[in-house]
């Protein structure tokens, strides 16, 4: 039986009207990448091609792994995985930059200072009113970020759970990055 695996994709799409390309994150379970063709399309719903940017599959957040099992035979966990989207400017750029991180833990409030250690914090603050923020917010709130719980589809959640691992000391494989353009009908 095949694993199944939590996707992190960043999707990119020009939605009809628009100047210039839009992008969101998409969260799916699925053994493999082209099992969620269909989620995407349902996730982003525009006339636009829909295409990956980039994709990864999640094992390890911060000293924990992560696993992903069937609704019945998960257990509950009290650390939650957090997707948080920083905001940043550069003295001098005509744009808003972004990273997007996950953190797991047991509370909303502790994965935000987690978040504000992050290098991207330090480096992308251009002053009073551009400084820089979790994406949403004009100032550091915790409403704007969320457990991947939140954003899966209603049917995933029926079917699967996130399953976090304790803590371990030592080191995990960072989870591999595929980056660069892919339709798809190419999946």
């Amino acid at each position: 039986m095949a694993e199944y695996k939590l996707f992190m994709i960043l999707l990119g799409c020009k939605p009809t009207g628009r100047n210039i390309e839009q992008h969101d994150i998409f969260f799916g379970i699925a053994t493999k990448l082209n099992d969620l063709k269909d989620d995407i399309k349902s996730f982003w719903k525009d006339s636009g091609k829909i295409h990956i940017d980039g994709y990864k599959t999640i094992s390890n957040v911060n000293g924990y792994q992560i696993n992903i099992k069937q609704k019945e035979i998960s257990k509950t966990n009290s650390n939650k995985l957090f997707f948080i989207n920083l905001g940043g400017y550069k003295k001098g750029d005509f744009e808003e930059y972004h990273y997007k991180t996950l953190i797991v833990s047991d509370e909303k409030n502790v994965a935000i200072k987690m978040a504000k250690e992050n290098t991207f914090f330090k480096h992308f603050d251009a002053g009073a009113n551009a400084s820089a923020h979790i994406d949403d917010k004009y100032g550091i709130d915790i409403d704007d970020i969320y457990t991947i719980d939140e954003v899966l589809s209603t049917d995933t959640k029926a079917k699967f759970s996130i399953h976090i691992s304790k803590k371990i000391d030592i080191d995990l494989p960072e989870d591999e990055l595929y980056l660069g353009y892919l339709k798809l009908t190419d999946i």
